[in-house]
């Protein structure tokens, strides 16, 4: 009689699938953690709702609170907070394959997989190089930023000022939007040069996505070894390094004159201020949806029209591969390019002599369509189980979904059914509405042969 051969259970998980539980783990240690007496000024636990919410909130590097960071959190509860940032901020499977680099792991097929996911790649070449890079990088920008913030924190807070230096650094890079300045965000520093710059240029920088540094750095080299001209030199750039380039220098030149003109006169936000601080409110304004979440002018006292800008920046958001959330500037530029092409009665998608594959149109509809339900889904739910205006609510669930961490005031009275429907809007905003759709999904990714079905027109418009 032959020996029973025991069958070994065995969880065969997608890439998008351990993505998710590596953010979700980490969210529920750092929720552990926040929720320790050690934590807190007052040696008092804050509650595990609002510990998870914090901790969601830092991990998917969003920025909206419940309690003031600087006074309520303890050094410790602000370390594990920047901690979370910044590994939320980069992502946990870069940190997972530096260790594994520095213990002599060989780094397999399958976490090459993960980081190509979590990184946005569409090759598996080169993704351990590409994940030092981005840590190096990262590293370099983020201490480069925290010395330029010491020259103003340092002289106001002494030593704990290179520690306030750092935590903005990292912040501000990572596009989190938390602060330890107090109840108004930067809103005191809304005429310092240095802060202004320093934090915009870094927002940025993290906003923009590594491969386009990559890319930008490998270009530059080209034109100082050829001596390139600008239209040369552009025409080196991948598509989607152009795209995101065009898209992020649009979006915040039309953010900066639109905030301006409608702000310049409001005596609650820039009408009081000198012509030096309206330009840098304004510049501040249009950089800061995208999506850090700090600010330099009351946003409550905002008129309308600038509130729902705002609103569409936040949701539009940065680039991929990068820190920033939002459906992307990409994901828009595919769309709006689409717009272009079927108005100009062109059957394929083109952009600067190249023409955008069908499969990338339809990811960008996919990512849009569900952003756009998941922000209608959760401004219903929270119009029933808050008080607020619509106005409010709505900037909220942008906010949360689009990982910005901007508010007109009403996070730290949400309920705990809305502090919970945050937290898990914030978790598909960092983690990409497909992505998660494609972690919950039952079907695996192999499919059967495409059949091709017969075609029949509908009527569009």
């Amino acid at each position: 009689m032959g020996s029973k051969q025991k069958k070994k259970f065995k969880i065969d998980l997608k890439p998008t699938q351990i993505l998710v539980l590596g953010f979700l783990l980490l969210i529920f240690v750092g929720a552990m953690l926040l929720n320790l007496p050690i934590a807190a000024t007052n040696h008092k636990s804050i509650g595990f709702i609002d510990a998870l919410f914090t901790s969601t909130s830092a991990v998917c590097v969003t920025g909206l609170v419940v309690v003031n960071t600087l006074e309520y959190w303890s050094m410790f509860g602000k370390v594990v907070i920047l901690i979370l940032i910044q590994i939320g901020g980069l992502g946990f499977m870069t940190f997972a394959t530096t260790f594994f680099i520095l213990m002599g792991r060989k780094i397999r097929l399958k976490e090459r997989l993960i980081i190509q996911e979590a990184l946005n790649q569409y090759t598996l070449s080169g993704m351990v190089r590409l994940t030092k890079n981005v840590l190096l990088g990262t590293l370099l920008i983020e201490g480069i930023g925290a010395l330029l913030l010491s020259i103003r924190f340092v002289p106001e807070d002494g030593p704990y000022g290179i520690f306030k230096a750092i935590f903005h650094s990292v912040s501000a890079f990572c596009n989190a939007g938390f602060d330890i300045i107090g109840d108004s965000s930067l809103s005191p520093f809304v005429g310092d040069i240095i802060i202004n710059v320093t934090i915009m240029l870094l927002i940025i920088l993290g906003g923009l996505g590594f491969t386009v540094w990559i890319d930008i750095l490998r270009v530059m080299k080209e034109k100082f070894n050829n001596k390139l001209g600008f239209k040369r030199t552009f025409r080196k750039f991948t598509l989607h390094t152009k795209i995101v380039i065009v898209l992020t220098t649009s979006l915040i030149i039309i953010g900066f004159i639109f905030f301006f003109i409608m702000e310049t006169t409001n005596p609650n936000t820039l009408g009081q201020l000198s012509m030096k601080n309206k330009i840098l409110g304004s510049l501040f304004q249009a950089i800061t949806p995208r999506t850090a979440g700090f600010n330099t002018i009351p946003l409550a006292e905002m008129t309308h029209g600038s509130k729902f800008m705002t609103i569409i920046l936040m949701f539009i958001g940065g680039s991929p591969a990068g820190t920033a959330g939002g459906i992307k500037t990409v994901t828009m530029g595919v769309i709006i390019l689409t717009v272009i092409s079927g108005v100009r009665g062109k059957e394929k998608t083109e952009a600067f002599n190249r023409t955008i594959p069908e499969v990338i149109i339809k990811r960008a509809l996919a990512v849009i369509m569900i952003g756009i339900s998941v922000v209608i889904l959760v401004t219903m739910i929270l119009s029933v189980t808050e008080v607020g205006s619509f106005m409010d609510i709505f900037f909220e669930a942008v906010s949360a979904f689009a990982t910005v961490g901007l508010t007109l005031g009403i996070t730290g009275s949400l309920t705990t059914i809305g502090k919970i429907v945050i937290c898990i809007t914030m978790f598909i905003g960092r983690l990409g509405p497909v992505t998660m759709a494609v972690a919950i999904s039952l079907k695996g990714t192999k499919s059967k042969a495409a059949i091709t079905k017969p075609e029949e027109k509908v009527m569009v418009g």
